[in-house]
């Protein structure tokens, strides 16, 4: 149960600061040689290996939207009882936000989060809508 609380504290942590456009505080829990999938077929798709390359995915992201709020619906914990921090979380969430041209959206969906040593390792997106609305909100159509 320990580790459980430990990783949903964790996790809202991060949510907060991806709200508050706060990258420094949500970068320093990943590792140097982390990595961030993003879904769909659009330029901001793809996988993001190490820091720096993550954390230019999400100042992107940040200035591509300039409004985010992430609510978070369920956390699940694979391991409750780790204390170590090594688990892997499933984190599901709405979204609501605008984009830099003043178009709002929403979306829903799932991001995996492996983590050893208290470090994020690996994140993997699941968006629910990949569509139009997912590709105007990005400016990719």
């Amino acid at each position: 149960m320990i580790g459980a609380m430990i990783a949903k504290s964790a996790i809202g942590k991060a949510f907060d600061a991806l709200n508050r456009h706060d990258i420094a505080k949500f970068m320093s829990a990943w590792r140097d040689d982390g990595v961030f999938i993003y879904p769909g077929d659009i330029p901001q798709s793809g996988t993001f290996k190490g820091k720096a390359a993550v954390e230019e995915w999400f100042g992107n992201f940040f200035y591509q939207f300039p409004k985010i709020q992430f609510d978070i619906q369920d956390i699940c914990v694979r391991n409750i009882l780790a204390v170590t921090g090594t688990n892997t979380v499933a984190v599901h969430w709405n979204i609501q936000l605008t984009n830099q041209d003043g178009r709002e959206g929403q979306n829903s969906g799932v991001t995996v989060i492996k983590v050893a040593g208290g470090r994020v390792v690996w994140v993997k997106d699941y968006i629910f809508d990949l569509g139009e609305n997912f590709k105007r909100n990005w400016g990719a159509i």
